[in-house]
Order: structure tokens, then sequence, then C-alpha cells
């Protein structure tokens, strides 16, 4: 069973059973509660801790958990009515409207209802992720000197260094800014380079989160078609004149959502036009880690082929060790660097040094290359179990491109079915999905669904959640 829903039944009992006791009085210990529900001390931690939170128990270190007293009556709810004027008193002035959707992102980041196969997750199983081996870094970190003590903003030396080496080319460590994960890099980079009512080019289909970025930063996001060999030169430049933009945003390797990786013949190809437009590329390299054991030798960042500081390069090492680790890296070269920087200063401070130094703790042990060399095997596998379910149940659903990295298929659904109602229906039938509009600028040429193979425990899950696909696939032919 997974700790997530062992906790979430562990507070359901507990709460159930809360009544048996008066107010004040004290509940069982944590080690009567390890055996009786034969969970682990860490789940009961876990289980009180969330019945604090909901006001429920006190807890006391060294005595132990109590029912909490009776709650006061609730005060009376307030006239919140004027914040709907005052948040759009503002919108008729802006050129483009700053609006926040994050649906797009917590497709996701929100975990579904427990029972059901997570088809739509953006981050690695537990059982992918390294935890052994960040919990001793993060143990190792914690005992260095100066560890709570404020960190450079730039970033602690060692650290930036590693990313610059990792990056390539002619990358010092000096055109390196730590950043709290790729989000945050991509948020400041955005920031930076372009303002509000600009256009930006992004790919088409892109991450939705990097296109919620844009738009709450009253930034237009421009498509430029993507095809099995990346982004179409032609039309970026076509792109670049017509619209004037100065910032393409885009994923040269495994691109998020088709998998596609920049073609050689590409590569140079997309920094001229930038540079003859006098435009920044921001590469979002965000999966490099994520390569599967069959993927080969990998090209390098753009960044590294970058003499004239085009790239604005964005990495994190989130997608391969665990969604809690945010650490990342921007680097740039020129009076770019110095916006960048003093943005992220602005928004952030600094990434806590902890955590920086647990990451560069756990990059620098043997357990790095080993984690790095398991999770590219076991990639491949889900990768392949995934694809032959699909073929074997699902042949109508088309899979143009099976990627060598990352976490995800990108599937077209048959001309006229509808994307939300199979959504929709795949839920209800147990598997979450992702579904495909969420990566369009733009209308869509098609329906399409994301599904990520890394979020689940195994073959087994990845087996169950296709057939709780087909079996919404039929629902919604006959609900036609």
């Amino acid at each position: 069973m997974h700790e997530r829903s062992s906790v979430g039944e562990l507070v359901n009992h507990l709460r159930s059973e809360l009544n048996r006791y008066s107010p004040g009085e004290k509940l069982p210990s944590s080690r009567a509660l390890v055996e009786r529900f034969r969970v682990s001390p860490v789940t009961v931690s876990r289980a009180l801790a969330r019945l604090a939170a909901e006001g429920l128990v006190v807890t006391r270190p060294g005595a132990g958990a109590f029912r909490a007293e009776p709650r006061t009556a609730a005060p009376a709810v307030g006239d919140t009515g004027w914040q709907e004027v005052a948040l759009s008193a503002d919108a008729a002035t802006d050129a483009v409207p700053r609006s926040v959707d994050a649906s797009g992102v917590l497709a996701s980041l929100a975990a579904p209802p427990p029972g059901v196969v997570e088809f739509n997750g953006g981050y690695l199983h537990p059982s992918l992720q390294p935890e052994r081996a960040m919990g001793e870094a993060l143990s190792r970190a914690g005992r260095r000197p100066g560890v709570w003590g404020r960190p450079p903003v730039e970033g602690i030396p060692e650290l930036r260094e590693w990313f610059a080496r990792g990056i390539g080319g002619a990358t010092t460590a000096a055109e390196v800014l730590v950043s709290a994960g790729g989000q945050s890099a991509l948020t400041t980079a955005l920031r930076a380079l372009a303002p509000p009512g600009a256009p930006v080019l992004v790919e088409s289909p892109t991450y939705p989160g990097m296109l919620a970025i844009a738009r709450a930063a009253g930034l237009r996001p421009l498509p430029v078609p993507v095809d099995a060999d990346g982004v179409k030169p032609g039309l970026l430049a076509e792109a670049f004149r017509a619209s004037g933009a100065r910032v393409l945003v885009c994923q040269p390797l495994f691109q998020n959502p088709t998998g596609a990786v920049l073609a050689p013949g590409r590569r140079h190809e997309v920094l001229r036009i930038a540079r003859d437009a006098g435009a920044f590329v921001v590469e979002d390299d965000f999966v490099r880690r994520l390569a599967h054991a069959d993927a080969g030798p990998l090209p390098p960042p753009l960044a590294a082929e970058d003499p004239d500081g085009v790239v604005v390069h964005v990495c994190s090492l989130t997608k391969a060790t665990s969604p809690s680790l945010r650490v990342g890296a921007l680097a740039a070269r020129g009076p770019v660097l110095e916006r960048l920087r003093a943005i992220q200063i602005v928004d952030t401070f600094f990434v806590p040094r902890p955590l920086q130094e647990a990451a560069l703790e756990l990059v620098g042990s043997p357990a790095w290359p080993r984690h790095l060399r398991a999770l590219s095997t076991e990639l491949k596998h889900r990768r392949d179990t995934m694809t032959a379910a699909l073929r074997l149940h699902l042949p109508e659903l088309a899979l143009p491109h099976v990627p060598s990295g990352g976490y995800h298929l990108w599937l077209r659904l048959p001309d006229g079915t509808d994307e939300s109602a199979l959504v929709s229906g795949a839920l209800r039938a147990g598997v979450a999905v992702t579904p495909g509009r969420p990566y369009f600028s733009a209308e869509p040429p098609a329906a399409h669904l994301r599904l990520s193979f890394a979020a689940v425990a195994g073959e087994g899950e990845i087996a169950e959640g296709v057939r709780r696909l087909r079996a919404a696939c039929d629902e919604a032919v006959r609900a036609r």
C-alpha cells in the first residue's frame, strides 16, 4: 500500500474515534498505534500531524498526542465581493490580460484519489526516487559548518561549478545562477527577457506550465509547430519576422509533450535564425538525466554551442530525483546575466543553503551515477511496457513517436473524439490521464492525451491503467 493512502486511512480511523476521548485526554501512544494498525512510525507521525493541522489533536514533544479543546464559534463570514472590482480594475489598461490559469500545471501536480492509476503524474514514483541517497545527502549536508548561514545569492560556488560542467562548452561557474527548480528559472527568464504585452515564440505543442508563466506575465505566446525533428526552422524564421518577437522558448531534448529531439541539422539553424532576429533562445533542458537505456549519446545543450549569448539555459535536478528537491540552474552569457540575477534576487533572495548543500552532496556521491543508470534502465522498460500495451489494446490511439528519453507518451486521438469527455470517463474508470488541449497556445490540430509511465508503481499498474483506459474509450464510443 502506498504511504499516501496509508496515512489517509489512518487519519480517517483516528478521526472517527476521537469522540471516545474527552478534550485534553491523551490518545494512545505512537507505538500502540503502530502495533494496532500495522503501519510504520512515519505513517503514524504524518497522520497525527494532519489531525493537528485540522485542529483536532494537540501534540506535545515527549508527552504524546491529546484531543484538542473544542473550537469556539466560527467568526462571522466577511464580504469579499469588493475584491472582484479591485482585481479587475487594471485589466482594461493591460496590453495583454495577466490571467493566471493553473489548470494545465495542476493536471500533473494534483494527486488522484486512492486506487486511481496515475498516468497524469509529472514526477518519478517514490520507488524510482533515490530516497536513501537523498536522505544520506541531507544528513551529511546538515553537519557541514555554516550550512544554516546565508548563501551567496548566486548559489554556492561548488554547485554552480557542477552545473557549468554539465552544460559544457565554454560555460563557467560565473555564468550560472542556482535557482529554486526549473519552473522558477523559467519565470525569471521570461520576466527578464520580455516586457508585458510582448510576443514570445513557443513550440506547439509545449509545456503548459511555461504557457501559464507567459500569460501571467502579460506575454503573448505564439505557436511554432514541432515535428519529429523538433521545431521547424522555416516556420520559426517566419514567426520571428511576422511577430517581432525577441524570445523563443524551446526544449531541444525529449520535448514535452512530443518527446522529439531537435535534429542535428536544425540545431545551428535555430541559433542562427534567433541571432539574426536579435532574439534569445530559452533552452529548457528539463529531462537530460531521464534518458532511456537505448538513447545512445545525447547531443550537448544548445548553450554549449553558443558563444554569442543567444541561449539562456535552464536545467534542474528535480525530475531525476524528487518533486521536493527543487534545485536548478539558469545559465547565460553577457549583460543579460545581470538582469536575470537581479530579478531572481528580488523574487526569491536565494535558494536555501541546506537544500543546495544536500544537492551537492547527492550529485557528488557514488550513489548518483548508480541511480541514473538504474533509472535509465527502468524508464526504458516502462516505456516499452506501455507502448506494447497501447498497441495491443488501444491501436486506434496513434503513437507517432516513441521517445528515447523522458517519462511519458504523446497520443493522438481518433478524429471526432471528445477529449474532455474521454478524460472524465477515464477518471471514472479509475485512471487519470492528461488532456492535450493545455499544451497548445492556439487551437489544437487534433485531440491528444499524454500518458506518464514514471508516476506509477510498475508494469502491473501500467497494464491495469491501459485496461481501464480501454474501457473508458469503449464508453466514449457508445456515448456518441
